[in-house]
């Protein structure tokens, strides 16, 4: 019996025992009593406090990250390695350009876990990817200040309602698709209002920096470089934008053979979190030395960037990918509606792998 089925059997042998009437991926539905659905969520906390690894299980010896070009201060901390060499697990980076590019890349079998933005693993499971949401990222309300629209400095575009008509180019299937979505909605204008030019980040920049792209999407810290070089002016950021912000993905056999190391991988980053807001000064200096980034750059990418931690999957999170994914089927982005929930473990597998303040 593999680790998932075991878990689960022992999830239905406490309901049974209880006189539970039922649960679904939202924890719990049914005609069950409050006080009975309290002493089922203190329970399942109480097993998941002696789930640890080993128990959870590991088959790989090979851990394969797959991180963005816009650099990954996970990979630069080099913490997975110290947690995992001891136990004979080796970790491999694979770097891409952007996040759709990342998602094909594990659809291909060449990464098992990754970082992207909310919107990647909606087209790769249109796509037919079968992966799994393993964690997600805090949205701090008061940041967005990274991300944005932008012209040349010359440009004759002087409001973000002079958009209509353009051609805007960012990466489909990116964060950024989400990101101009709304900010179209904002002034009641849709995607329809504009011309799309799909194109990575890291590819647009220099284009970009010469003045041959009218409007585009960008953040840090390519943001960052054109403001240093005076080549960037800002129609609109992202700040408000409503997404339920970036999760790591895994791929669905590798998740489930592997529990015991998304636990890790989860708690290594909610340190990493944690450790990084209180050093902001070490990691400007690891941004320095490991992205080859100017001092001045950094500073500016820096004073826009926060650490505020990871967040579960809860029914809560789930509901919030479910309203983007719905969004893009909605605006005709995506050809059929999806179900978040297909792309997920059940919930008490995430209670098992998750440190319990992040699940809220």
């Amino acid at each position: 019996m593999d680790k998932i089925a075991r878990i689960k059997r022992r999830r239905f042998l406490h309901f049974a025992t209880s006189g539970l009437c039922g649960f679904s991926m939202a924890y719990l539905l049914g005609s069950c009593s409050k006080q009975s659905q309290q002493n089922v969520a203190k329970s399942s906390l109480i097993n998941s406090a002696t789930a640890d690894e080993n128990s959870l299980g590991i088959k790989t010896k090979v851990l394969r990250m797959g991180y963005q070009s816009a650099g990954d201060l996970f990979r630069n901390r080099k913490v997975l390695e110290k947690r995992l060499e001891p136990m004979g697990i080796k970790v491999e980076w694979a770097q891409f350009v952007q996040g759709p590019q990342l998602m094909e890349g594990m659809r291909a079998g060449k990464v098992d876990v990754g970082s992207v933005g909310e919107t990647p693993p909606i087209f790769a499971q249109v796509a037919g990817s079968d992966l799994v949401y393993v964690v997600g990222t805090q949205r701090n309300q008061k940041t967005g200040t990274s991300s944005v629209i932008a012209v040349p400095p010359e440009s004759g575009l002087q409001k973000f309602e002079d958009i209509k008509g353009q051609e805007v180019y960012f990466q489909k299937g990116s964060a950024s698709h989400y990101f101009i979505i709304r900010a179209l909605q904002s002034i009641g204008l849709t995607l329809k209002d504009i011309k799309i030019k799909s194109l990575p980040t890291v590819e647009a920049s220099a284009a970009f920096l010469e003045g041959k792209i009218p409007v585009w999407m960008t953040g840090d810290p390519y943001y960052a470089i054109a403001q240093k070089l005076g080549r960037i002016r800002v129609l609109k950021d992202s700040v408000g934008l409503d997404s339920p912000g970036g999760y790591y993905i895994a791929d669905r056999k590798f998740a489930e053979e592997n529990l015991g190391l998304l636990k890790i991988i989860i708690e290594e980053l909610n340190k990493l979190d944690k450790w990084a807001e209180a050093n902001r000064g070490e990691v400007a200096k690891l941004m320095i030395t490991e992205q080859k980034l100017d001092a001045d750059v950094v500073e500016r990418v820096m004073s826009r960037r926060t650490f505020v931690g990871r967040r579960g999957l809860s029914p809560a999170l789930i509901k919030e990918q479910q309203r983007v994914a719905d969004l893009f089927f909605q605006e005709g982005v995506i050809p059929k509606k999806i179900n978040i929930q297909d792309a997920l473990l059940p919930p008490d597998v995430y209670t098992a792998i998750t440190p319990p303040e992040i699940m809220v």
